[in-house]
This record gives C-alpha cells, sequence and structure tokens, in this order.
C-alpha cells in the first residue's frame, strides 16, 4: 500500500525477486523441455541475481542483472514467459469472473427491482411523461439522467398525419391499454421478453417496447391522452358498454391530432432500484418478521406459471407457525398488530405515501387467501411475504407460501440509482 514511498533500492529487490520466482516457475515448468545449455544459462542467471540480492548489491547492478536473466527466460519460457497481452487479459477476467460468481454464490448477491410492488420503500420502474407539446430534458439532461437515474427515453413517432386512436380494454375495473408479448434482447446480447404497444395514427399503426415487467404504461396513456379524472370515467364508461368480450381491445379515438414525424408518445423510463442481498446471514439466524426478504421462485407454482425462475422482494410478515390476519389497513400477528419494520406502522396508519395493507378479494380468483375475517397459520418450514405497496403487490395473497429452502437473504445496499434513496436498505 505504501511501496510509492519505497527506495530505488528496495523496489529493484522486490523486483528481482518477482524475476526469480518467474525464473523458478519456467525450471519447474520445462526443465524436462530444455537443452543442457539452456538448462545451465537458466540456472546460471538465477544463482547469479540471487548472488547479488543477498550481497544487497546497489540498484544498478541488480538491475543488470535483472537484465540478463530476462533474456534467458524469454528464450526459455515458452508458454510460461513471455505471455501475449491477450493471454494475460484472458487470464485476469477468469479469475475475476470466478472470483465474482464466488461472490454472487456465497456472500453478496446485486439484485434489481424490476416492479414498485414495495414501493415507496424501494422503486421499480418509474416513468416520466413528457406529453407532446411540453418541454423535455435536452441532450446533455438526458445524458446526466442516464448515468444518475438510468433513465432511457422511450419516444412513439407518427407515422403520418392524423388523429391518433390507442387499443383499450378493461383490466380490473379501469381502462387498459392492449398489448402482446415479443421475445427479443436486452443491450443485444441477453435474451428478454418486451411488451409491445402499438398506437394508430389515422390506421397506421406505431409501436413502442417496454421491459415486460413494466406495469405503469396506462398511467402515461391516461396522462396524456386523458389526463383529467373525468375523462377517465368516460373512456371507462364507453368500454364497458361498446366491449363485446372482455379479451378484445376497443380502438378509441383520442380527439388528439399529430403530424408525421411528431412525438405521439415521449417518456423516460428510469431504472428500478439495484441493490445488494446479504445470502449469508440466514446461514447462521432465523428471518424475522419486518425484514426485507430476497427468495427464489422456483417452487411456487403460480408464481413460475406466470414469471418462471426469478427472483422476488417482498417484506417478511410471518414464520412457521405465525397466525397472520389482515384487518384494513393492519396487519396482525399472532392477535396483535404486526411490529418489526417502520414500513408496518406507516401502511398501519396509511401516512401518504403507504395506503395501508389490503385483504384479498373474494371475487377476483386470482386471490387464494387472506380475504376479510380469515386467520391464517404459516406452516413450518414456509414464510408468509407481501408487498410494502399492497394495492398493487402480486405477493402471498396470490401465490401463497416461501419454502424455507428458497430463500436468499435480506437487503443490505441501494447502490443504484444515485437518488435519496441511495444507501442502506430498510
Amino acid at each position: 500500500m505504501f511501496g510509492i514511498f519505497d527506495s530505488q533500492e528496495k523496489k529493484m529487490r522486490d523486483n528481482a525477486s518477482n524475476w526469480l520466482e518467474l525464473a523458478a516457475k519456467v525450471w519447474n515448468y520445462r526443465r524436462d523441455r530444455l537443452n543442457a545449455k539452456e538448462s545451465a544459462e537458466l540456472v546460471e542467471r538465477s544463482r547469479e541475481l540471487k548472488r547479488l540480492l543477498s550481497e544487497r548489491a546497489d540498484a544498478a547492478r541488480l538491475k543488470l542483472g535483472i537484465e540478463s536473466l530476462e533474456g534467458v527466460l524469454g528464450r526459455t519460457g515458452g508458454a510460461v514467459y513471455p505471455k501475449t497481452s491477450l493471454v494475460e487479459n484472458v487470464e485476469f477476467f477468469l479469475v475475476a469472473a470466478i472470483v465474482i460468481l464466488g461472490i454472487r454464490t456465497y456472500f453478496v448477491q446485486p439484485f434489481k427491482i424490476p416492479t414498485n410492488s414495495m414501493w415507496p420503500t424501494y422503486y421499480g420502474m418509474t416513468p416520466e411523461n413528457f406529453p407532446p407539446g411540453t418541454a423535455a430534458p435536452n441532450p446533455v439532461e438526458r445524458l446526466f439522467r442516464f448515468v444518475a437515474y438510468g433513465a432511457v427515453r422511450h419516444t412513439v413517432v407518427a407515422p403520418r398525419d392524423g388523429q391518433v386512436s390507442v387499443p383499450f380494454l378493461i383490466r380490473g375495473d379501469m381502462p387498459s391499454v392492449d398489448y402482446t408479448i415479443k421475445e427479443g434482447r436486452t443491450w443485444l446480447v441477453l435474451p428478454a421478453k418486451f411488451k409491445e404497444y402499438t398506437f394508430y395514427v389515422d390506421g397506421e399503426p406505431a409501436t413502442v417496447q417496454v421491459p415486460v415487467d413494466f406495469n405503469g404504461f396506462d398511467e402515461i396513456v391516461l396522462g396524456t391522452f386523458f389526463p383529467d379524472r373525468s375523462e377517465v370515467e368516460g373512456l371507462r364508461r364507453s368500454l364497458m358498454e361498446n366491449m363485446r368480450r372482455d379479451d378484445e381491445a376497443l380502438q378509441v379515438p383520442t380527439g388528439k391530432t399529430v403530424r408525421m414525424g411528431e412525438p405521439v408518445l415521449r417518456f423516460d423510463l428510469l431504472t428500478g432500484d439495484q441493490l445488494f442481498v446479504d445470502r449469508v446471514s440466514y446461514n447462521f439466524v432465523r428471518p424475522t418478521a419486518g425484514q426485507g426478504f430476497v427468495f427464489r421462485t422456483d417452487n411456487i407454482p403460480r408464481i413460475m406459471q406466470a414469471f418462471g425462475s426469478q427472483y422476488f422482494i417482498k417484506r417478511l410478515i410471518g414464520v412457521p407457525g405465525d397466525r397472520i390476519e389482515i384487518r384494513e389497513p393492519m396487519i396482525y400477528r399472532n392477535g396483535a398488530p404486526i411490529t418489526g419494520s417502520k414500513a408496518f406502522d406507516l401502511n398501519g396508519r396509511r401516512v401518504s405515501p403507504y395506503l395501508g395493507y389490503f385483504n384479498a378479494i373474494h371475487e377476483d380468483p386470482r386471490y387464494r387467501q387472506l380475504f376479510k375475517g380469515e386467520t391464517i397459520t404459516v406452516p413450518g418450514d414456509s414464510y408468509l411475504a407481501l408487498g410494502d405497496n399492497s394495492r398493487d403487490s402480486f405477493d402471498g395473497r396470490f401465490w401463497g407460501f416461501v419454502p424455507a429452502k428458497d430463500v436468499v437473504g435480506r437487503p443490505l445496499f441501494i447502490y443504484y440509482p444515485f437518488t435519496r434513496r441511495w444507501g442502506t436498505a430498510k
């Protein structure tokens, strides 16, 4: 660490020792392939440099001894020395990859929050809308936002002049833009799935793709074309009256006209919180209610059917044997209001922006437990996890319990993006 303060002689002695180690490696690896002259020369130059070291020769003499040994090594080293820069770089990155994989597997794993089920504790992908006709960040601001927040611009460009129409249907009880799932790649390499939305300008299609985990697109479209609550309610009623089937989208004219080449829709998509997950602690201590809770989904059928193998993050609500009930807006654990996290208190008192906890809904067939008035018991070797954003969280109310064998760890530190949430995870 403090080598910059060493004398020239000390640095040269260290350098000589390193060359002697390399010479010993060449001798051990290649002596059966060296002829008698090469072997004798390598041994003689190594002995000479060792002698200079033992006599504590000055830097100039050591330098001459090193250069003499280096010349022999260049002729006898084969694949051991000299190495090409390509080989050295490959070795470096291979060792680095092994170290990183080891750290990820056993100690600390990076994790990206995809959705807003844990909002406002952790943020998933978040949109920032810039409706056509309003100001948007300039190129310099966009670069800063990309570096600091992972903000990526998405724009739908009008293919011709005309009125914009949007294919809507009803999901739940609200208008939602229809989409299709497309296969693609992130960074042009990694396989990924995307939601593709199609708009129409005078009948001509224009599309935009977003990550499949992003669920805020309806908010952007409604904010752009139907900004007043009364307009959204009118759209909802019209869809309810005119849709022939629940899964059939209806083309809705927006009343907005654009010119060819102008933006139909324009927004930035900010990356979700990226954090480090502690994979060590739960090998020694049992998870406790209130902790952030990361787990694999491999053995949760309803998640596997919907998303495949994933890592999820929720809030740990119940450990084996706990009795859990939701009395909106509060969770009760073993007959008393739950404790162990600030999020429990804020949700229980509905301190903005926390909205409280919500029961499962009998009318929605996707729910399976924690209906109003129901108390459930967490089975052995399992855990119950819910999202802090209970109104918009695909959690244990839908898919049940987390097997203990699939628990990964707890969040440690939000390292990106560089917002006020940067720092120790809650």
